[in-house]
């Protein structure tokens, strides 16, 4: 595994296809056992890409390619500066290095060695949250401090999905409790539990872009019944609010909670009172990234 391919093999027709969703995983200190039950449960074709961002010593050589290679049959790479990100490869961020990504391909930057502090994941969920959108996916695992909690706020901006290991599960639970007290979790599972969530939600009818924003706007009594409960939950009428930004947030809770139509959630909705608190929430980010986006604002005058 020391031979890495520094570009993916194109030999493999399941190599080069565009990835459905780009899935960014976050970890540090515990990270490896982590890391290892995850990808030991991911099939080889899933249409996602995952991207692994970790905190690597400078001065050390990374276990991560030995120990991927044991535990996946899912083709692994260094990142390479410009290089195209495709669905059904893992790429792994290199040591003394920071990692972006522009219209699909890695960039890379050295990290600054003036002693500061450096966060990676923060750093490259941001990245992905700007470059691909609601296909952005955050998985945040064990490891201490905060890193990747801004990152999962930017990813959750844009309508993407935010995974995080659970803290009783976490060798160390610093960077998991962190963006759990946030609110941004949309699922709090074991490494293990997370490969069949994954695979769930981008196989949920509205991953499809075709299906996206039509379903919900056919239903308008269903609509109606969810602007109401939210009424009665925050007392802010939504109704008047951006179509496009309500009706694909609402899709959103509905592939978390692996629900297929409008009717159906509204009677979720209706016996749990919580869900009606995670949409309002989830409803308040789409709302204040609206309100910080200078373009709207230049719009609006």
């Amino acid at each position: 595994m020391d031979n890495l391919p520094d570009v993916p093999s194109k030999s493999l027709s399941i190599q080069s296809s565009t990835p459905m969703y780009y899935v960014a995983v976050g970890a540090s200190a515990g990270g490896l056992e982590a890391i290892e039950a995850f990808f030991k449960h991911m099939p080889l074709d899933t249409g996602l890409a995952f991207i692994l961002v970790q905190h690597l010593s400078p001065d050390y050589k990374s276990l991560m390619p030995e120990l991927l290679e044991n535990r996946t049959e899912i083709p692994v790479f260094r990142a390479e500066n410009n290089m195209q990100v495709l669905a059904n490869h893992i790429y792994l961020i290199t040591p003394r290095k920071n990692l972006t990504i522009f219209h699909g391909r890695l960039l890379l930057q050295d990290q600054e060695r003036s002693g500061g502090l450096n966060l990676p994941i923060d750093i490259f969920f941001k990245s992905l949250s700007e470059d691909q959108g609601e296909k952005a996916i955050g998985i945040i695992l064990s490891g201490t401090g905060s890193d990747g909690t801004r990152g999962a706020r930017a990813i959750k901006e844009v309508g993407g999905m935010v995974m995080v290991q659970s803290e009783e599960s976490a060798k160390f639970d610093g960077m998991p409790r962190s963006v759990i007290a946030t609110g941004l979790a949309d699922f709090i599972l074991t490494p293990e539990d997370m490969a069949a969530q994954l695979q769930a939600y981008s196989k949920h009818p509205y991953a499809n872009p075709l299906k996206r924003n039509v379903l919900p706007i056919t239903n308008e009594e269903g609509m109606t019944r969810i602007f109401a409960l939210l009424r009665e939950r925050s007392r802010i009428d939504f109704t008047f609010y951006k179509p496009s930004t309500i009706v694909r947030r609402i899709e959103r809770r509905m592939m978390v909670n692996h629900i297929q139509d409008i009717p159906s959630y509204v009677r979720f909705l209706s016996e749990h009172f919580n869900e009606v608190e995670v949409l309002y929430q989830d409803l308040l980010i789409g709302v204040t990234s609206f309100m910080r986006d200078p373009l709207a604002f230049e719009v609006l005058s």
